[in-house]
Formats: structure tokens, C-alpha cells, sequence
């Protein structure tokens, strides 16, 4: 039988051939034809491609998942041993059709450093400084099926605040990207996922499974834009071993949710220019400024810009890779985005979502489990233990409607690379400004934004903020107060009329472009059932 190994190896020097073949016939056409036009007046270079290799320690020993000095057993958090440690989903890919696999990903990256002052523009000039070897890692899901691909790879920048590698873009897209066919990629791109040392909890790789994760190297933080530009290089156009084993891609969008937003707020704002390696960006929650570009233990006072990252940074507007900003109630004043909120333009939307949190009961509880069929996902249910047992609430946390939001986003980005059909607008949040609070409406939700289901047609009063300050965390998480029976029959007298007030809501939301039919579907069978905890007598 012939080894995976060995197929892989067979495509590549095809894929080799054909290219150099390509590149003879085109020389006379073009002096860089493989150089994306991100700026839409240059050609930029391509990232470095990095070493991809196998995994071939799996770890997976006695000692491994073991954290909190062994009071906690990963393993009852879905992870198991021997495989790809993230937060992910608690079913096998397969079941859905996909295949994940981890790699090791090493080379030299650069850091960056401004040239001049960083306005809040965006438009920020940027040099390469220092150079430093490293060795990460990625995840990698991909259709089993090679007909099922879609052509579109999502490279997410995995998120560690929490001191690990979180993948909270992907927990709350995955239904769309496994129904439609995307390839994912999560980039261990910034130290503390890998080595440990910050965010809220030590649960790095090397501290998860020292024997699977001994031999990464991660120089810090400073390298990992170019790292996250290496990583995605290794994917589209591989050198060696095909993380997607033979798949070929045509369009790679990068998304990250909270502080990863953060740091590719500054990404675009800087690399991309230089570096033509996506074709559309996604940012989730992000905050009102950015992520500096570097400061790793390095004396910076001497270099323009970096000891003041403005407090309002706005997205450039010369980049033909379309951007969608996606806010929830809970970043525009927590997270100060409301100092940074950008009007559209020709590559750009800004969506703020009524009835949402920054994180919620979906991406923490509901995601790991959903594989797109179950109704019950869409009924809205109060539940204050958002994440046992690391989190735990006083109030039940926000169960809104964030998900299918992102859902929307990432087709509505997809089309627009492929067909050049722009994504739809909408309004804001409707605020005072004099005092920074929302407006309301008379049953509690949030006005103006962009409207769905959970607030036109309700059954709870969703916000994104209202957790006491106390409770770690839980401020990001928002409240959900369902209604009781009184109030759902004063609002819907029966639950026939609640059905039909949903079907015409997520109708309008799919004409418009901020709701997958799919999605749609879910939600109006959903309406059939209990209402959350309530049903119509």
C-alpha cells in the first residue's frame, strides 16, 4: 500500500512541476505574477514559506491533560490525549465529513517596527527589525471529500487570553464552514499559547503535553505577525509537505475574535500592505485601539509611535481585501470600540449586533456539540455556568444571536472575494452620547444595530452587559432574562402567531444578507418548539 507520506510528496513535485512549467509560458507576461495587489496601486512580496512537518511525537502519556498541579483532567473537557490541543469541538471531524490534523511549522520570522508616528488612520509605514528562529504549530480541518471544498480557507489567529490557544472564531463558525465546505486553519501564533506565562490561566501546550509540544520554540510575541503570514504561506502555497493534502486553494480569509481582533486590527493596518497573503479579513469584537507591534522585553522609547497606540485606530481604507468588523453589544463601550467605529466604505462594513455579548452561551456551552441540525441550538435557555469549571456566573449569561451573525459575515466575505458583490450595510447601536449608554426599547433590548430575531421578535431581554464586576470574566458574557408566560402571551397570543412573527424576521434577514438559510431553518423550527424555558399554555 502506498503511505499518505508518499502521496503527498508525489502531489507536491506535480504541483512543483506544473508551476515552473506556468512560470515559463508567463515569464515575458508579468515580472511577479503570483504577487497579490493588496494596496491596489502595488505588487506586494509573498511571506517566507516555512518548514511543514508531521507530528510524528503524539504525547499523549500518563501525565498529559493534567493541569492545576492535577486537580483538573482535560480530558473532561474534550480534549484526548495524543491529538491537537485547543478549544475545539467535543465530536470527531469525521462525523461531519472532515479530517483534522496538526503540524509543526519552524522557520525565521521578522519583527516589525513603525517608520513614523501611527495615526489613527491606520495607514501606518512599517520596517523589518530583528529576525528569530521559531517553531509553532497549526491545526488544519479539511473535507474529506475533495468535491466538497469551497476553495476558501479560513486562518484564524487563535486567541490566548485565557493562556491558551482558543479558537473562538472557529467554535462560532464551524457549522457554516463545515455545511459549506471551507478548509480551517488555526495558527498558534503568539508565545502564551505555546510557552505559557500570561493570560488568565497557564494552559499552554508545553504545559498540556510536554512530550507532543517539547520541541516547539516561540521567540515571543514580536514575531507573530510575520509567523501568522508564514503559517497561512504554508497552506496556500506549500513547499514540501501540503497541510491540505493536495487540495488546492483559491482564497484564504484571516479572522480572530476579541484580542486576536486586536492584533490584526494592527496586522492590516501595517503588514498587509507589505505581505499579500489574504484576500479578506474578519474581525470579531475587537476594541477601540490595537495590539503593538512589538515590545517584547525591547527598549521602544527611541522608535516613533509605540508608546502611543492611539486610542481610536480606524481600518485603512487602500486595501482591496474586504474587511467586516463584527461588534457585539458588550465591545462598544467595555472594550471602547465606540471611540473606533468606522462608516462603510468600498472594502469595508461595520456590523454591531443588538442582543449579543462579547462571549456567550453558544461559543462557550452550546458550539462544541453542534453540528447544524439540532433546533434546540436556536432556543434561547438562562444559564449561568458558562464555563465550568473555569467560569461561573451570578447571572445567566448572554444567549443570543452572535453566531448566526458570524455565520452571515463569513459568506457574506466569501462572496465578496469571489464575485466582487460587497457584503450588506447596517446601522448602529443607537447610544446617547452625552452620558456613553444604550438606548432601549420599552421591553429592554438594545435599538438601532443590526436587527435579527432575538430582538424584533424576543423572548428574553438579551444585553451584552449587566454581570457584576466581581465575577472574573463574566462581564464579557452579558444576562439573559427570558420572559415569563404572561408576557410571551401579551406580546404573542398563542405560539402560532410567535411562529409566524420569527418566519417573517429571518425571511427579511436572509433577503438581506444577515442570515444563512440554513440558519434560518434552525430558527424557524425552533419557534415550533418551547420557547426557552416557557411555553405558550
Amino acid at each position: 500500500m502506498v503511505s499518505k507520506t508518499f502521496e503527498w510528496r508525489i502531489l507536491t513535485v506535480l504541483r512543483v512541476f506544473v508551476v515552473l512549467l506556468l512560470a515559463l509560458v508567463l515569464s515575458g507576461c508579468s515580472d511577479n505574477d503570483n504577487d497579490n495587489d493588496v494596496t491596489g496601486d502595488i505588487l506586494t512580496p509573498q511571506p517566507a514559506n516555512p518548514i511543514v512537518e508531521e507530528v510524528t511525537v503524539l504525547g499523549g502519556g500518563p501525565e498529559s491533560g493534567f493541569i492545576f498541579d492535577g486537580a483538573i483532567d482535560l480530558r473532561d473537557q474534550n480534549y484526548k490525549p495524543g491529538t491537537a490541543f485547543y478549544s475545539g469541538l467535543a465530536y470527531d471531524a469525521a462525523e461531519v465529513g472532515y479530517r483534522e490534523t496538526e503540524y509543526f511549522i519552524s522557520g525565521t520570522a521578522v519583527s516589525y517596527v513603525p517608520t513614523e508616528e501611527l495615526g489613527e488612520d491606520g495607514i501606518w509605514s512599517i520596517q523589518e527589525a530583528d529576525a528569530a528562529e521559531y517553531k509553532t504549530r497549526i491545526v488544519v480541518r479539511r473535507p474529506i471529500d475533495v468535491a466538497k471544498f469551497n476553495g476558501t480557507v479560513m486562518v484564524e489567529w487563535f486567541n490566548v487570553s485565557g493562556g491558551l490557544d482558543a479558537a473562538p472564531g472557529f467554535l462560532a463558525t464551524h457549522v457554516e464552514l463545515e455545511r459549506e465546505g471551507y478548509a480551517y486553519v488555526g495558527v498558534s501564533a503568539q508565545s502564551a499559547g505555546v510557552e505559557g506565562g500570561a493570560g488568565a490561566f497557564d494552559i499552554s501546550l508545553k504545559v498540556v503535553d510536554a512530550v507532543r509540544y517539547g520541541i516547539l520554540n516561540h521567540p515571543g510575541d514580536d514575531y507573530s505577525y510575520d509567523i501568522f503570514s508564514q503559517a497561512a504561506q504554508a497552506v496556500m502555497s506549500p513547499q514540501g509537505l501540503d497541510p491540505l493534502e493536495g487540495l488546492v486553494p483559491e482564497r484564504a480569509i484571516a479572522f480572530g475574535q476579541s484580542q486576536s481582533a486586536f492584533r490584526l486590527v494592527t496586522y492590516i493596518n501595517s503588514v498587509a500592505p507589505r505581505t499579500a497573503r489574504f484576500d479578506a479579513y474578519l474581525l470579531m469584537a475587537r476594541g477601540g485601539d490595537s495590539a503593538p507591534l512589538i515590545g517584547n522585553g525591547r527598549d521602544t522609547s527611541s522608535l516613533p509611535g509605540l508608546s502611543s497606540i492611539p486610542e481610536a485606530v480606524f481600518i485603512r481604507t487602500d486595501l482591496s481585501a474586504p474587511v467586516i468588523t463584527l461588534q457585539s453589544e458588550t465591545d462598544v463601550f467595555q472594550l471602547n470600540s465606540v471611540v473606533s467605529r468606522q462608516e462603510d466604505s468600498e472594502n469595508f462594513r461595520y456590523w454591531e449586533v443588538p442582543g449579543s455579548a462579547h462571549s456567550d452561551i453558544y461559543t462557550t456551552l452550546k458550539s462544541p456539540n453542534d453540528k447544524g441540525d439540532d433546533p434546540g441550538i436556536a432556543s434561547v435557555v438562562e444559564e449561568p455556568e458558562v464555563r465550568p469549571p473555569f467560569i461561573s456566573c451570578s447571572l445567566p449569561a448572554n444567549d443570543g444571536p452572535m453566531h448566526f451573525l458570524a455565520n452571515a459575515a463569513v459568506n457574506a466575505l466569501d462572496t465578496w472575494v469571489r464575485t466582487g458583490n460587497p457584503a450588506p450595510s447596517a446601522n448602529f447601536l443607537d447610544i446617547n452620547e452625552t452620558d456613553r449608554s444604550f438606548v432601549y426599547d420599552d421591553l429592554g433590548n438594545v435599538t438601532g444595530g443590526l436587527r435579527n430575531h432575538s430582538v424584533d421578535v424576543p423572548v428574553a431581554i438579551l444585553h451584552g452587559e449587566g454581570q457584576p464586576v466581581s465575577d472574573r470574566f463574566c462581564n464579557l458574557f452579558g444576562t439573559t432574562e427570558l420572559f415569563d408566560e404572561a408576557k410571551l402571551v401579551e406580546l404573542y397570543p398563542d405560539q402560532q402567531s410567535y411562529i409566524d412573527a420569527v418566519d417573517k424576521s429571518v425571511a427579511e434577514s436572509v433577503e438581506k444578507g444577515f442570515l444563512r438559510p440554513s440558519d434560518a431553518e434552525l430558527i424557524r423550527a425552533s419557534a415550533g418548539l418551547c420557547s426557552g424555558a416557557v411555553c405558550w399554555p
